[in-house]
């Protein structure tokens, strides 16, 4: 059951070049943590309807990346890149998180960021703190324009429901 305050919250920071996403889910974080870390259920909701996540490759681990297309109902794909940094198992990763080409190698002219995902227990599941940073104001307008809080906000949603129905 859904709480008032279980609400995907997006905050945008034009001075800091930055964006945080927070929301609290009804779940342990072990489950959360897994739903972010491991392929198999990443590519179940990470992508927002009717479009969805593919992975191609991923290391979860320190200096290794996941490598995902997000792919139309067309068939059509964009790639992108996280690179992992630093993992803290069940609290917080960071990462590089770009647009690619089909091998990982960045998109010139396309926003690139560093990112971290901070899990944090709740009286009521976990709460998920995720702060993306831009290297300028621009490459966060662009990241707004392209619906980057539109679609964020639906994988969020889609995370939520997978939770719900899955015994993990």
């Amino acid at each position: 059951m859904e709480t008032a305050t279980s609400k995907t919250q997006v905050v945008k920071d034009f001075k800091e070049k930055s964006v945080v996403v927070s929301r609290e889910f009804n779940a342990p974080v072990a489950d959360v943590w897994r739903c972010y870390t491991e392929k198999e259920l990443l590519d179940q909701w990470w992508g927002p309807q009717p479009w969805r996540a593919e992975t191609k490759h991923m290391e979860f681990r320190v200096g290794g990346s996941w490598l995902y297309a997000m792919v139309s109902p067309e068939g059509e794909k964009h790639w992108a890149c996280m690179n992992y940094l630093t993992i803290e198992p069940h609290q917080r990763f960071t990462m590089q998180d770009f647009f690619s080409d089909d091998n990982g190698n960045p998109l010139p002219g396309m926003p690139y960021a560093h990112g971290s995902n901070t899990f944090t227990k709740t009286a009521n599941g976990t709460t998920v703190d995720f702060k993306i940073v831009y290297q300028s104001e621009e490459d966060l307008k662009k990241i707004i324009e392209m619906g980057f809080e539109q679609g964020i906000s639906m994988c969020i949603e889609q995370l939520v429901s997978l939770l719900s129905k899955t015994k993990l």
